[in-house]
């Protein structure tokens, strides 16, 4: 940024006599002090105050100007912003006032309770009389000063370039600060106030236009771009058009000169690690891990069957010893030998033999037969089953309910039990065949699946096409779209349409009668039923799919698939990795569109005069005008502030002051030597002569003659 804050604290304030003026240049961006004489001002910082609380203490402190962001860090700034003694370019918030000239009075070293050296301070042009009433009580009552004097920031820069050879005394100053421009006319070097224009456009505008565009446009960077960021971006990047709206139509071309407008902003960005695909042989390596580790837990599963199958045929053998010397015990002597066994009789021994000879026929990997399963027991457990109804009382009767329930329950869930042991084994037996194929030969193999890979989707889209137009077209052979509701319609819901359409037409004629009679009540019950089971169920082709594709991509991680439509099946889209392009702002119009707002206003919703036009109304309202003084004045146009940096700013202003005047008026538009430290400079020349005690007034005046007077108060620049 061109400006730049000084605020080391001065020591030689005892130096100056107490007859040395301190010159103020209180403008609404940036506070200037220094003493009169001088070229440059002593301290400057922003014109701002900001009030946060310690994060650990929560003690307030006051912060004013600048703050340095490495002590910030430390405050909680989310409840208190930067605060302005400013309401446009007039102070009104004279508490935050004070909070400044405390601050700048310290900075420039003075030490005393009162400060003894008289004080010529700038302020807008017409300033209200109430601000300059507050301005003036505050120095006298706060800070003792023995005298003041008020003058328009504008005005001494225009008398400081005169003297400089830049302006004349019959000219005009165009002054764009930070919340308003203004146009003051001067006749022989005095200015005249009632042909004063402004216009409430400044360089804030500018700044927080400029914010709001860029924020539209990478609302993604938002916390980039921060208010000093965009301040930065504007005096660097931003100029003015000499023709807007042609050079708007060059960036909607855009045409090559266009490209070469657009300026790079280019933020902080660290490429992301780039995944190099592996070697054949870290994949070799890897495949080589793989089979060693799938060896190893072969060899462990094998070890744990063989185990397995040991424990179940010493069971085995031991329950079939058992049941041999059972047989050889006496009928008396049996309860007496069981009871050292565990066992409580015969059957359950029996049964126990025939689990453990399923359990190792299944360990073994052996079909186990249906009778096999059937418990020995099962008799004694169904005994009332086939005995007739006649021969049994009331009580058997629900008992042989409930055996009958409970047999015809047990055999259901052992055949649900056995088909999933042998789709189990199928399609442990389809893997095996699958790997064989596999191994024999991978390129044919993998061609395969991608063939039955396409068939089934085909499938599966055709399926999903019917279920959306239905099996039939509308007469224009339109299959993909177009089709009526009712084509769309499965036959479930063709029948709700139609229960539907037949109550609307037998009732809808004469007296409404739905509902008397309670079979109407079932038209409820018929739409209410879910019939949409057959076409809504698993389909196995997706099921299918599903298996395919995960096979697919356990053999070739790069499988990728699109379907003739277009659309991706078996991959899922993946975030596009960030690059160095998402990380630039990319100023194009955003240039000149900004500062076009000082041209024309109505960009931003102010319906107000460009600084072209205020040229003519300023020329327009001076009470008299001379022979040849509008072209004197036309003829000494200057320029100051900070706004009036932009590139082009001048040779657009002296094109549209051109277009409002007559043919053969001499117009010359300059800016001053230093449109930011100008003012303060011609302020401290002023204060450095020898008519400027003349020019003041005391407390002692201000008391006596009141407000009216300050009113009628007006500093005479020439000396």
């Amino acid at each position: 940024m061109p400006f730049i804050s000084k605020t080391q604290r001065q020591s030689d304030y005892n130096l100056f006599p107490s007859s040395c003026p301190i010159v103020i240049d209180n403008g609404a961006s940036y506070f200037r002090i220094g003493w009169a004489g001088e070229t440059d001002p002593r301290i400057v910082f922003r014109n701002i105050v900001q009030r946060p609380r310690h994060k650990t203490t929560g003690e307030t402190v006051t912060i004013v100007g600048d703050h340095d962001p490495a002590l910030m860090k430390y405050f909680d700034c989310t409840r208190s912003g930067p605060r302005s003694a400013f309401d446009s370019n007039v102070v009104y918030q004279f508490e935050i006032m004070e909070y400044i000239l405390d601050f700048g009075f310290d900075r420039l070293g003075a030490d005393r309770a009162q400060i003894d050296h008289p004080v010529l301070i700038t302020e807008c042009a017409c300033n209200p009389v109430q601000s300059r009433s507050k301005m003036a009580e505050l120095l006298f009552e706060s800070y003792g000063v023995p005298s003041v004097a008020f003058g328009v920031d504008a005005a001494f820069s225009y008398k400081y370039n005169q003297q400089l050879g830049a302006c004349n005394k019959d000219g005009l100053v165009i002054s764009s600060g930070f919340t308003t421009s203004h146009a003051i006319p001067f006749v022989d070097g005095e200015p005249v106030y009632e042909g004063c224009c402004r216009t409430n456009v400044g360089g804030y505008h500018v700044t927080d236009y400029l914010k709001q565009l860029l924020s539209l446009k990478y609302p993604h960077h938002m916390s980039r771009l921060t208010w000093e960021k965009v301040e930065d971006l504007k005096m660097e990047h931003c100029y003015v058009a000499p023709d807007y709206i042609s050079e708007a139509r060059l960036f909607q071309k855009g045409t090559k000169e266009a490209e070469e407008k657009t300026n790079c902003w280019q933020l902080p960005w660290t490429p992301s690690p780039t995944e190099e695909p592996p070697s054949e042989e870290e994949i070799a390596r890897k495949a080589a891990l793989k089979e060693k580790q799938g060896q190893r837990l072969r060899e462990m599963a094998e070890a744990k069957r063989t185990s397995r199958i040991n424990e179940l045929e010493n069971e085995c053998k031991g329950l079939e010893f058992l049941l041999q010397q059972l047989k050889q015990v006496a009928e008396s002597d049996i309860p007496s030998f069981l009871s050292v066994t565990g066992y409580v009789s015969k059957h359950e021994i029996e049964s126990a033999l025939v689990k453990v000879a399923q359990s190792l026929r299944k360990a073994k990997g052996e079909q186990v037969d249906t009778e096999e399963k059937t418990d020995p027991s099962a008799t004694e457990k169904y005994s009332l089953i086939n005995i007739h109804d006649n021969v049994l009382t009331p009580e058997q009767l629900k008992e042989k309910r409930k055996q009958l329930f409970l047999k015809t329950t047990s055999e259901a869930r052992q055949r649900a039990k056995q088909k999933r042991f042998e789709e189990e084994l199928e399609r442990e037996k389809q893997n095996r065949q699958d790997e064989e194929k596999r191994l024999e030969n991978p390129e044919l193999y993998r061609d395969q699946l991608c063939a039955k890979y396409r068939e089934l989707s085909e499938k599966v889209e055709q399926r999903k096409r019917l279920k959306t137009n239905g099996g039939q077209t509308n007469g224009n052979n339109n299959v993909s779209g177009g089709v009526g509701r009712g084509e769309r319609l499965n036959a479930a819901q063709k029948e709700r349409m139609r229960l539907l359409t037949t109550a609307a037409f037998d009732r809808g004629k004469g007296e409404d009668t739905f509902g008397i009679k309670d079979e109407d009540w079932q038209l409820y019950k018929l739409m209410s039923k879910d019939n949409d089971d057959d076409d809504e169920g698993p389909d196995e082709n997706e099921a299918d799919l599903a298996r395919i594709s995960a096979r697919l991509k356990e053999i070739d991680p790069t499988f990728f698939f699109k379907s003739e439509s277009g659309s991706t099946v078996a991959e899922v889209p993946r975030p596009r990795p960030l690059t160095k392009e998402d990380f630039q702002i990319m100023l194009g119009v955003e240039r000149f569109r900004c500062p076009e707002i000082f041209f024309h206003p109505n960009l931003i919703g102010i319906d107000q005069a460009g600084l072209d036009e205020m040229v003519g109304v300023s020329i327009r309202r001076l009470p008299s005008k001379g022979e040849g003084l509008e072209e004197r004045i036309t003829n000494s146009i200057l320029m100051t502030g900070g706004s009036c940096l932009f590139p082009g700013v001048g040779e657009r202003l002296e094109a549209g002051v051109r277009m409002i005047r007559p043919c053969g008026t001499p117009i010359r538009v300059v800016r001053a030597s230093d449109p930011i430290l100008d003012a303060w400079r011609g302020a401290a020349a002023y204060a450095s002569g020898m008519q400027f005690p003349r020019q003041t007034f005391t407390k002692m005046d201000y008391y006596e003659k009141g407000e009216d007077w300050l009113r009628r108060y007006h500093l005479r620049y020439t000396q």
